[in-house]
């Protein structure tokens, strides 16, 4: 399976994912690029700002909010 299909299944399975968590997921370094082409196929993704655990800047999490049509 691809990234894409891998975090895609992650995702619909009510889960949230961030980069860190998809490197150990699918070994993926482009969480944003993949977020970026599921978005275009019409899913509804959207990016939750959280802090890092040095409370120094944030990352993104990202969470399915309705399977595409």
């Amino acid at each position: 399976m691809n990234h894409q299909t891998v975090i895609l299944d992650h995702l619909q399975q009510g889960k949230t994912i961030s980069q860190a968590e998809a490197i150990e997921l699918c070994d993926c370094y482009r969480l944003s690029a993949v977020i970026d082409r599921l978005r275009k196929q019409g899913f509804d993704i959207v990016t939750h700002n959280e802090p890092n655990l040095n409370n120094k800047g944030t990352h993104a999490r990202y969470e399915l909010k309705e399977v595409a049509a």
